[in-house]
C-alpha cells in the first residue's frame, strides 16, 4: 500500500494526461511535503526542468530526444497543463524541492529503436496504463504475447463498455478525498497490482527493463533523502516499483543495453497531437475537454456550454443564453438517467447536438475539432537548447512577424512586397528541407506570378524535421543550398531535377542553382525518353516566369528549356506510334503539357527579343510588333488572325501572342538579357505547329492524340474551321472503326471543348451524324469514351448542346437561327459591340500607358 511520509517512498500512480490524477498529485504532494520528487521521464532532461518555471514556458510542451548522429531518430514525452508529471514539476519548482526524471535514459530508448523497429518514438512505446489493443477477458491466462489496456480491463470488470466513461466516473468526477489525499492512489495501486499478478508485464517486456532502472533510481534517492521521496509514474508501474528485488537482479536486466548519444530539449506541442487521433499511443480522446476540467474552478458544465455557444456564434450560428441553459439542464438530466455522478463528455455532447446544433452532426463536428480536441499550441522559452538551424529559424520568424500557429490558416502573399517575398523564400526553403510548415495552394481571384497562397499549420513533429535538416547547415539559407545541391546530384530522373530547379528559383538559392543547372544539362543530354522530357519541360518553363517578380537570372534555364523542346519535337512523332489506350491517354497529357510550355517559352523568348531590339534602337518595344508568324489572337480559335501559313489574311493584325503586355512586358524588358539565349533556337512555336501537323496526319498515331493535335492547331489559328471540319469528316466516315473515331472525338473536344461544338454547329452536326449512324454493337463499345468526354462539360454547356441537337444542328442559319436559336448567339461578329469594349481592354492591358500613338490597334478596331 501507499504509505505516508516515513513509511517508504510515496508512490503516486497516475494516468498520463489525466486532470483528476493531476489534482490528486497536487493534493498528495502538498500533504506529504517530500524532499525530492521523482518523475517518470528521461534522466538526461534533468537540466531542462528549471525552464518549466519560466514565464515563456506555456504547455502543452514535450521533451524531445534525438540521436546526435541521426536526428530523425527521436522520441517525445508530451506534457500538458493537466498532466500529473507537469503538476509535479511545477510543485517542486515552486517549493524549491529537487525534481528528477527516473525512467530509462533516452540514449537506450533511441538505440532500442535502431536495433528493432524503425520508429523508436515514445508514442510507439506507450507508458503508464494507456494501451491501445483490445484487452483480453479477465479470465484469460497470462501469455507472453498478450498486450493489456489496463483501463479497458478495469472498465469491463466494472460493467462499462467505454474506458473513458469509467475513468470519468471513478476519478474525474469524484474529486480529491477531503480526509485522505492518498486514498485514490491506494485504490489504483491495488487494482493495478491485481492486473500485474494476472497479466505480468502485459505484453510490454521492455517495461521490465524500464522498471528495473526506476527501482535503482528510487533506491539512490532514498539513500540521499531517506524516505522523504515521492515518485510520480504511470499507475501500471507502481506494483513493480513496490516489488522487492535485489540491486544485482536489476542491474542484470540493464546489462548490455544498446546506447547512442542523445540530445534533449523542450519543444512546443499541441492538444491535437495529445489525442489518439493524432497518433499518440499514450494519448487521450479529448484533450480540450480534459484541459477545461482541470482549469475550471467551478461549474464545469455551465462553463463548457458557454464556450460551445461562443464558438457557434463565431460561426454565425444562432445560439442564445436560453440555448445554454437548456443544454445544461439536458446534460444534467442525461447524467441522472445514466447513473453518472456528473455530466461527462458524452452527456454534454448529446445536449449540444440536440439543443444548439438542432440534431445536426455538422456543427457538432466543429465543436469536437475546435474544443473537444483543440488547436492549442504551447510555447518554450528562448533559452531552451536548440540546434543552430532552429535558432536561425526562430530569428527569421520574429523578424518577419511570422508566428507558427497550430490552427490551419491560409496566407496570401504579394511578392512585390519585401516582407511577403521574404516569407515566401522562407517557406520554400523550409519545404526544400522537408519542413512542411506551409503548403502552396491555388490562389483565388488572381493567376499572376506575383501572388502566392499558402496553407499553414505548425505541427510538433516539424521540430524533428528542423533537427534533421541541421546536418545541412546552421542557417536556413545555407542548409537549403546544401540540400539542393545534394538532391540534384542524387536525383533519379530528369523531372526530379527540373522540379528542383524550380524550387531553387522559388527559394532564391543562387549558390545551389549553378550545380542544379549543370546536372540538369547533363541529364537532359543523356535522357532519350520523350515522356521524361515532356514531364520535365513544363516545370522548367514555369521557372522562367519567376524572373519577372523575383529578379532572378533565368538565362541558363532558357537555354536548357529551348534545347529540351527541340529534342521533344524530334522524338515525339515516333514515340506516339503503336500505343495502347492507356499509353495514348498519357501521351495526350504530355502533348497538352508541352503545348502550354512552348507557348510560355515563346512568350518569354518573345519578350526578350522585343526588349533586346528595343534596347538596340533606343526605344521600348511597341505593342502589335510581334512576329508575323504568330497567331494574332493569342490562342483564340477562328480564321483571319493567324500567321502567314494559316488561313485568313496571311498576316497577324493584332498583338502577337509572343508579346508581353502591360506590367508583364515591363518586367520582361528588365529580364531581357536572361531570355536572350532563346534567340539561337529558332522559332519554337513554328516548329511545334509542324509537329502537331505531323501528329494529326499520321494514321499510326492513336486517335486521341490525332484529335488533340487538330484541336490545338485550330485553337492556335493554324487550321481554319473548314479544314478542321474536313479532317473530322474524314475520321468520322464509315470506313473508320467506331472505337478509333470515338477516341479522336475525345481528343478533339475533350478537356473543355464543349464550347467549340456550341459555336460551330458544323462540327456538332458531324458528331451527331456519326453517332446516330454507329451500329448498336459498336455503340456499346464507344459509349464509355463518349460518356467520359461529354460528362466533363459544365452543365450549361451540356444543356446548350442538347438544345442544339434537339432542333438539329446546322438546319437553321443566319437571321432565322438568330431569331429562334439560342439567346446571345449570332451568325457573324457584331462589330459595334466589339468596339465598345476596346477602350476597357486597352486600359486593362496597359497599352495606353505604354504607347501613346495610334499604331497600336486591337484586331483592326480603332481604340
Amino acid at each position: 500500500m501507499v504509505g505516508g511520509p516515513g513509511a517508504g517512498p510515496l508512490l503516486l500512480g497516475v494516468r498520463h494526461h489525466g486532470p483528476g490524477s493531476a489534482r490528486a498529485v497536487r493534493a498528495a504532494l502538498a500533504a506529504a511535503r517530500p524532499r525530492v520528487v521523482l518523475i517518470e521521464g528521461p534522466p538526461e532532461a534533468d537540466a531542462l526542468i528549471p525552464l518549466a518555471a519560466e514565464e515563456e514556458m506555456r504547455p502543452p510542451v514535450a521533451l524531445l530526444a534525438h540521436a546526435v548522429d541521426e536526428p530523425g531518430r527521436s522520441a517525445f514525452w508530451p506534457l500538458a497543463e493537466f498532466s500529473p508529471e507537469w503538476v509535479a514539476i511545477r510543485w517542486a519548482l515552486e517549493h524549491e524541492v529537487p525534481a528528477r526524471f527516473i525512467d530509462l535514459p533516452a540514449a537506450h530508448t533511441l538505440a532500442w529503436g535502431r536495433e528493432g523497429k524503425d520508429t523508436p518514438d515514445a508514442e510507439d512505446e506507450p507508458t503508464g496504463e494507456e494501451r491501445q489493443p483490445d484487452p483480453p477477458a479477465p479470465d484469460t491466462p497470462p501469455g507472453p504475447d498478450i498486450r493489456v489496456d489496463p483501463l479497458a480491463v478495469l472498465a469491463e470488470t466494472a460493467g462499462y463498455d467505454d474506458p473513458e466513461r469509467w475513468w470519468e466516473d471513478v476519478v474525474e468526477h469524484r474529486g480529491v478525498g477531503e480526509q485522505d489525499p492518498f486514498a485514490p492512489f491506494t485504490a489504483l495501486e491495488e487494482a493495478m497490482g491485481a492486473l500485474r499478478e494476472t497479466y505480468g508485464a502485459g505484453g510490454h517486456h521492455r517495461d521490465l527493463v524500464r522498471e528495473a532502472y526506476m527501482r535503482l533510481q528510487v533506491r539512490a534517492a532514498q539513500r540521499e533523502f531517506e524516505d522523504d521521496v515521492a515518485v510520480v509514474c504511470g499507475a501500471w508501474h507502481v506494483p513493480a516499483l513496490r516489488q522487492r528485488t535485489t540491486v544485482a537482479a536489476d542491474r542484470a536486466l540493464l546489462k548490455g543495453l544498446p546506447k547512442v548519444k542523445a540530445e534533449l530539449t523542450w519543444v512546443p506541442w499541441t492538444h491535437r497531437r495529445l489525442s489518439r487521433a493524432g497518433g499518440y499511443g499514450a494519448g487521450i480522446d479529448s484533450p480540450g475537454w480534459y484541459g477545461h476540467l482541470f482549469a475550471a474552478p467551478d461549474r464545469p458544465v455551465e462553463r463548457w456550454m458557454t464556450k460551445v455557444a461562443g464558438l457557434l456564434r463565431e460561426e454565425d450560428r444562432i445560439v442564445s443564453p436560453a440555448h445554454v441553459i437548456e443544454a445544461v439542464r439536458l446534460a444534467e438530466t442525461l447524467a441522472v438517467m445514466r447513473g453518472r455522478p456528473l455530466p461527462g463528455l458524452g452527456e454534454t455532447t448529446d445536449a449540444v447536438r440536440a439543443v444548439m446544433c438542432e440534431g445536426s452532426d455538422v456543427p457538432l463536428s466543429l465543436v469536437r475539432d475546435r474544443l473537444v480536441v483543440g488547436d492549442v499550441l504551447g510555447e518554450v522559452p528562448p533559452g531552451a537548447p536548440a540546434v543552430p538551424l532552429q535558432r536561425d529559424l526562430d530569428r527569421q520568424q520574429r523578424r518577419l512577424r511570422f508566428k507558427p500557429e497550430a490552427l490551419e490558416r491560409e496566407l496570401e502573399l504579394d511578392l512585390r512586397k519585401e516582407t511577403d517575398a521574404a516569407r515566401s523564400r522562407l517557406l520554400h526553403r523550409l519545404r526544400l528541407l522537408g519542413v512542411e510548415w506551409g503548403v502552396p495552394v491555388a490562389s483565388r481571384g488572381s493567376t499572376g506570378t506575383f501572388r502566392e497562397t499558402w496553407r499553414l499549420r505548425w505541427e510538433p513533429e516539424l521540430a524533428v524535421r528542423v533537427a534533421e535538416a541541421g546536418v545541412w547547415g546552421t542557417t536556413v539559407s545555407a542548409a537549403a543550398n546544401a540540400k539542393a545541391e545534394a538532391d540534384a546530384v542524387g536525383a533519379q530522373s530528369l523531372a526530379d531535377v527540373t522540379a528542383l530547379a524550380e524550387h531553387c528559383l522559388l527559394a532564391e538559392l543562387p549558390d545551389a542553382l549553378p550545380v542544379v543547372m549543370r546536372v540538369l544539362a547533363d541529364r537532359a543530354a543523356l535522357d532519350t525518353d520523350v515522356g521524361h522530357l515532356a514531364q520535365a519541360l513544363p516545370a522548367l518553363v514555369r521557372s522562367l516566369r519567376y524572373g519577372d517578380v523575383r529578379g532572378t537570372d533565368t538565362g541558363a534555364l532558357t537555354e536548357v528549356a529551348a534545347g529540351l523542346a527541340e529534342r521533344i519535337f524530334v522524338g515525339l512523332p515516333p514515340a506516339c506510334t503503336a500505343l495502347d489506350a492507356d499509353a495514348a491517354e498519357e501521351m495526350r497529357r504530355h502533348v497538352d503539357a508541352v503545348h502550354g510550355a512552348v507557348a510560355l517559352l515563346g512568350d518569354v523568348g518573345g519578350a526578350g527579343r522585343d526588349a533586346a531590339l528595343g534596347a538596340e534602337r533606343g526605344k521600348a518595344p511597341e505593342a502589335g510588333s510581334g512576329d508575323a508568324s504568330e497567331p494574332g489572337h493569342g490562342g483564340a480559335a477562328g480564321p483571319g488572325h493567324g500567321d502567314a501559313s494559316a488561313p485568313g489574311d496571311g498576316e497577324g493584325s493584332g498583338p502577337a501572342s509572343g508579346e508581353a503586355s502591360g506590367a508583364e512586358r515591363r518586367d520582361a524588358s528588365v529580364a531581357g538579357r536572361a531570355d536572350a539565349p532563346a534567340l539561337g533556337h529558332g522559332d519554337l512555336r513554328r516548329r511545334w505547329r509542324a509537329v502537331l501537323r505531323t501528329l494529326s496526319a499520321r494514321d499510326t498515331v492513336p486517335g486521341v492524340i490525332r484529335g488533340r493535335a487538330v484541336r490545338l492547331l485550330l485553337d492556335g489559328g493554324e487550321l481554319g474551321p473548314d479544314e478542321a471540319a474536313r479532317l473530322m469528316g474524314l475520321v468520322l466516315s464509315p470506313g473508320t472503326p467506331p472505337a478509333d473515331a470515338a477516341a479522336w472525338i475525345e481528343g478533339f473536344v475533350g478537356g473543355g471543348g464543349g464550347l467549340l461544338l456550341v459555336h460551330d454547329e458544323r462540327l456538332l452536326g458531324l458528331v451527331d451524324a456519326w453517332l446516330t449512324g454507329v451500329s448498336a454493337e459498336a455503340f456499346t463499345d464507344v459509349l464509355p469514351l463518349l460518356r467520359r468526354t461529354f460528362s466533363a462539360y459544365e452543365s450549361g454547356v451540356r444543356r446548350t448542346l442538347g438544345e442544339l441537337v434537339r432542333r438539329g444542328p446546322g438546319k437553321q442559319t443566319g437571321a432565322v437561327a438568330t431569331a429562334v436559336g439560342i439567346s446571345g448567339f449570332g451568325a457573324e461578329l457584331d462589330a459595334g459591340r466589339a468596339d465598345a469594349v476596346v477602350p476597357v481592354l486597352r486600359l486593362m492591358l496597359g497599352l495606353d500607358d505604354l504607347v501613346g500613338n495610334g499604331d497600336n490597334e486591337l484586331v483592326g478596331v480603332a481604340g
